[in-house]
């Protein structure tokens, strides 16, 4: 594409950023120009078709894109919000609490719809499962867990061979993990037995959701719990040797989701960033269609099992809570 090109900044002195990033690279328009900052918790190969769409438009702009966790986005962010237009995250909660602190640049233009926007300063442009994914060899000739409740039967039969071949994400570390444990044991009781039973199986703990997924793959795991559906299925496109398991008790459903930086020098740009990157996602029928999911969006509104942009969110952001959630968590899964 003659618009883009991706620069990796491998060369850039590592004083200038204090942050170890996942990844960090720039996408440069066809004329020199200002530049975009965007800090972000979504793969780069995954968000490039926006920021490429973007650059079609705006080719006297380029985009700095820099990666790293949902955790680390949030730390990083409020400790330099003047350094980033843009930050998009998939962990809804931290992305509420940073609306709610005074974080966000209200963009009173966008019109999006009521449940998938707060304050007109955060807007969700994606709508993504947790899913359970299993190593397809592990479970040839026996049937496959389609609840929570059927995969602990499942780790309770075998525990010789699931023992230590199990994963999931380390909540005290990941946002996005901590985001789906919380509203997966707020759904039922379920989840904290799950937990126990895969402690007992002495759990791997991940950071990512694209680890786990290819760990599984290669057999590593045999089971990872709550990976993102969205980077499974783009995966599995490729490699056949893992199924995909949306639990039919209770599906979780994110929202992944932008905002502007109240220190934004580039406003307006970063704006317009927002505005085209929730039509390009809401165009189901476009031919470079991304590899994130579209809201899903229907004349109802969002799913049930969609997670909600509300003040619920920052219940467990509570301090207390959060300590009492983790104590309990690694009670049942670090044994």
């Amino acid at each position: 594409m003659r618009y883009l090109f991706v620069l990796t900044l491998c060369l850039w002195p590592l004083a200038v950023w204090p942050q170890d990033w996942e990844d960090r690279q720039v996408f440069k328009g066809t004329s020199d120009g200002q530049t975009l900052r965007i800090l972000s918790s979504t793969d780069t190969s995954y968000f490039a078709p926006i920021i490429d769409q973007y650059l079609k438009e705006h080719p006297d702009w380029s985009v700095e894109y820099l990666v790293a966790t949902t955790a680390a986005i949030d730390q990083t962010f409020r400790k330099n919000p003047d350094q980033f237009d843009i930050v998009i995250s998939s962990a809804m909660d931290l992305q509420l609490k940073l609306v709610n602190d005074g974080f966000a640049l209200e963009l009173s233009e966008i019109d999006h719809h009521d449940w998938a926007q707060w304050r007109q300063r955060l807007f969700a442009f994606t709508a993504e499962p947790a899913a359970i994914v299993l190593n397809s060899a592990a479970f040839e000739g026996q049937a496959i867990p389609q609840t929570r409740q059927e995969l602990i039967q499942a780790l309770r039969q075998q525990p010789d061979k699931f023992h230590g071949k199990v994963g999931t994400y380390d909540v005290r570390q990941s946002g996005l993990g901590y985001l789906f444990a919380t509203q997966d044991a707020r759904m039922s009781e379920t989840y904290w037995r799950l937990m126990e039973v895969m402690g007992n199986l002495n759990a791997q703990l991940y950071c990512c959701s694209g680890e786990m997924i290819d760990d599984v793959a290669t057999g590593k795991l045999l089971v990872a719990y709550n990976v993102l559906g969205s980077y499974a299925a783009a995966k599995q496109e490729a490699d056949q040797r893992f199924e995909i398991i949306l639990p039919s008790d209770f599906p979780t459903t994110m929202m992944r989701t932008g905002l502007v930086s109240k220190g934004t020098g580039q406003g307006e740009a970063s704006e317009e960033f927002i505005r085209q990157m929730i039509a390009f996602q809401s165009n189901a029928e476009n031919e470079a269609s991304p590899r994130l999911p579209p809201l899903d969006i229907s004349p109802l509104g969002a799913r049930p099992s969609v997670i909600s942009l509300e003040p619920a969110l920052l219940t467990y952001l509570d301090r207390l809570k959060r300590r009492t959630f983790i104590k309990e968590w690694m009670n049942a899964v670090i044994q």
